[in-house]
């Protein structure tokens, strides 16, 4: 089982790959080379693991289509291979099911469920349903031993129902089965309430923080979070960009302080 300890993550988002709208003339074998390109970054900047995301495929709907599952297979797998002490997450737009066959296909570590395990959620693309039941279906199917981190209230969708945010981790952990979550506010406060309140219901449930870090908040934000997925503030404000090794290294400063607070 998969239980981060101040562990952080940068994500890992492929140029769009074919068959998406905003793929233009890069093939599978490019893309391949962009990523490990990447990953050798996160590697050098002393990242414990990637998360892999096709964030670049927008707009997305909530079924990936065969395309999308296959190249990301193929990706994932390039990763694995170059790089096996690295923790590798998964995570397809925005289908859970795929993600969680993409993981076991190539051994991941953990998976991802984005915007959609439990509860439903308005986005770009439409209303977003759970897929809590066909995951634990599949897991059961494939015997499949990849843990599953689900997202609650992910801060781009907004959830039907206002369900209170402790509420909604419990029902997700105890009645659907995660086996760890991420969570994130707007803003560091509404982040630290939000795990604040997980806590309470939740004490030894693996919560990673999703989003909002920087180098200026992470030491205090890891305080309560087992780890950190980054994305926008290592690569200069856009997810596009490539990481910024200043940056990386500053965050990656506060990483170690927190791991240090909690071993002292």
């Amino acid at each position: 089982m998969f239980k981060p300890n101040c562990t952080a993550f940068a994500m890992i988002q492929p140029s769009p790959l074919p068959g998406s709208y905003r793929h233009v003339d890069k093939t599978i074998d490019d893309i391949v080379k962009e990523v490990l390109d990447e990953t050798q970054m996160v590697v050098d900047n002393g990242f414990d693991g990637v998360i892999l995301q096709n964030m670049n495929d927008m707009p997305i709907k909530q079924i990936a289509p065969p395309e999308a599952i296959a190249y990301m297979t193929r990706i994932a797998f390039e990763i694995k291979q170059h790089y096996p002490d690295l923790v590798l997450g998964i995570l397809v737009n925005w289908d859970g099911v795929a993600s969680l066959a993409v993981a076991d296909a190539v051994n991941a570590d953990f998976v991802r469920v984005e915007h959609l395990f439990t509860g439903a959620n308005v986005t770009s693309a439409g209303i977003l349903e759970g897929q809590c039941v066909e995951i634990a279906q599949l897991r059961k199917r494939i015997r499949s031993k990849v843990p599953v981190y689900a997202d609650i209230q992910e801060v781009h969708g907004v959830p039907l129902g206002g369900k209170p945010i402790d509420a909604a981790a419990w029902e997700a952990v105890h009645e659907a089965f995660a086996d760890g979550l991420f969570v994130s506010g707007k803003t560091k406060q509404e982040s630290l309430e939000m795990i604040q309140a997980v806590r309470k219901k939740l004490p030894d449930t693996p919560v990673i923080l999703g989003g909002g870090a920087t180098g200026d908040n992470i030491t205090e934000l890891l305080e309560y979070y087992d780890g950190v997925s980054v994305a926008t503030w290592v690569k200069n404000g856009d997810m596009k960009n490539p990481i910024d090794p200043k940056r990386a290294e500053i965050f990656m400063n506060g990483v170690k302080c927190a791991r240090a607070k909690k071993e002292g």
